[in-house]
């Protein structure tokens, strides 16, 4: 878990720090947020300004600038001030300062003797002490050091080490409040059946007027491929079953209307007996459908046109009270030059044929199978199985996420891959992609809770605390959010 380190403000007699600032610590998953902490005054006319503490990572630094330029002190006597952490028996103390009056400083000093401290302190003649004095430590990380208080002694010494005065006094408490999101991963509802379909268009060319299909004939050599391509991509793999092929074939509006509906019919009839020679397929597996007439594609391109007369065009193509054959003939007198242009230019592409394969995959539940089809070919896996194999990895590794994530590519739209992708992301600190999984996640209660958290995250904590409450009735780790998320309100 990462922390976000909290300093708690004390005040005890003349000693007083106020908080002055907030840093944001270098992490990305988890909010950090350290509390700076300086005084404009302190007892014995000592001042400390910038006092800071870190916990990053494995480490805790602590850094205070000490200021004793008023501090009075008599020629024949030495003080040492320590700063150190203390949480009921541990005690970290850091390096001291000693000042000297000119009498205890000839003693220590000059007799090649190091300060009454010890070898890391820092020793100054009084009247020669600088205006600022800056102490720094870093040292490893322990658990008791959470809840410990920053102090300062002072002892006041006399000939011969004597102690003639001491005093300790609290600076400051050091807490560590934290939020530990409790990511939900939403199981997929399972497919009884996995039911998928391929769909594609095919330009087949026949000579005018007529049904007969003749594969060498223009470019029906690559549009009759198409159709087989698509087809045999399924057809030969053993964890598939074609159910059903449909073709549906369309003629252009040229002509009259019962020419076009014998041609659609007709050319569709003689697409699906070449399919048929082709495979040993059961004869009702081939279905076929017709349209006379493509007008729906007629008015898409006119609608994305730059034609002159686009707007009225489309006019008469809407005109519901106008049958087929009556609206060709009007945009041919109307507008005879645009009308050439859609002739030699548009209907030929209006005339195509359109299949759809309709078919299952078989299911699979042995994770090591889905990992296999995960890298080959993850379409065939439903959501449901992309969580089997989930939840035999370790949350948060590498190739946990990975499942999530090519789950959400299989199924962009759906809003349980969205849902689990965030919280991968989240997990793994990328806010940005967490936050646009989420905007198609949904707006039931497990979404709501990880919204909360990117929330969080983000620092946004009034706010997620409004979410979590929102959805505690139903979401029991919301609960336990919306109390760390307080605790870390009352230490702001």
């Amino acid at each position: 878990m990462r922390n976000i380190n909290i300093f708690k403000t004390i005040i005890s007699g003349a000693f007083a720090l106020c908080t002055s600032a907030l840093l944001a610590a270098p992490q990305n998953a988890m909010p950090t947020k350290q509390v700076v902490v300086s005084s404009d005054s302190c007892a014995w006319g000592m001042q400390l300004n910038d006092l800071r503490m870190r916990h990053v990572q494995d480490d805790m630094s602590i850094t205070l600038d000490m200021h004793l330029n008023d501090y009075v002190m008599k020629g024949d006597r030495a003080t040492v001030f320590t700063p150190m952490l203390v949480n009921g028996s541990d005690t970290l103390d850091l390096a001291s300062v000693g000042l000297y009056g000119r009498i205890r400083y000839i003693q220590y000093m000059r007799n090649g003797n190091h300060g009454i401290s010890g070898p890391q302190e820092l020793s100054y003649l009084y009247s020669r002490r600088p205006e600022k004095i800056q102490l720094q430590k870093t040292v490893p990380y322990e658990e008791w050091m959470n809840g410990a208080t920053l102090c300062i002694e002072r002892r006041d010494y006399g000939c011969c080490h004597t102690i003639l005065d001491s005093d300790i006094l609290p600076a400051a408490k050091w807490y560590e409040v934290g939020f530990t999101p409790q990511f939900r991963y939403v199981t997929p509802t399972a497919e009884t059946v996995k039911t998928r379909q391929l769909k594609g268009r095919a330009y087949v060319d026949f000579p005018v007027n007529m049904t007969n299909l003749y594969p060498d004939y223009r470019n029906n050599p690559a549009e009759l491929q198409k159709i087989i391509a698509t087809i045999d991509s399924v057809r030969n793999d053993e964890d598939i079953t074609i159910n059903e092929i449909t073709i549906k074939g369309y003629a252009s509006p040229e002509s009259p209307w019962d020419n076009n509906t014998r041609l659609a019919k007709g050319r569709t009839a003689t697409l699906k007996r070449y399919v048929e020679n082709l495979y040993d397929f059961d004869r009702n597996l081939i279905k076929t459908d017709y349209q006379p007439e493509d007008w729906d594609g007629l008015r898409e391109f006119v609608a994305t046109s730059g034609l002159e007369h686009k707007n009225e065009i489309l006019a008469i193509i809407d005109d519901t009270t106008l049958s087929p054959d009556p609206k060709e003939a009007l945009i041919k007198k109307s507008y005879p030059e645009e009308y050439n242009f859609l002739l030699r230019n548009v209907y030929p592409g209006l005339r195509h044929s359109d299949y759809t394969i309709l078919y299952t995959i078989r299911r699979f539940s042995n994770p090591e199978e889905i990992r296999r089809i995960m890298a080959e070919t993850p379409q065939k896996l439903s959501l449901d199985e992309f969580f089997i194999l989930a939840r035999t990895l370790e949350p948060g590794s590498e190739e946990y996420n990975d499942v999530y994530e090519t789950a959400v590519r299989m199924y962009p739209t759906d809003a349980v891959a969205n849902l689990n992708a965030a919280n991968t992301a989240m997990q793994r600190g990328d806010l940005v992609a967490a936050e646009k999984y989420l905007e198609k996640a949904g707006t039931g209660d497990a979404a709501g809770y990880s919204r909360g958290i990117l929330t969080a995250l983000k620092g946004e904590y009034k706010e997620a605390l409004d979410i979590f409450n929102s959805v505690s009735a139903t979401i029991p780790e919301a609960e336990q959010a919306a109390k760390e998320i307080q605790e870390i309100l009352n230490f702001q």
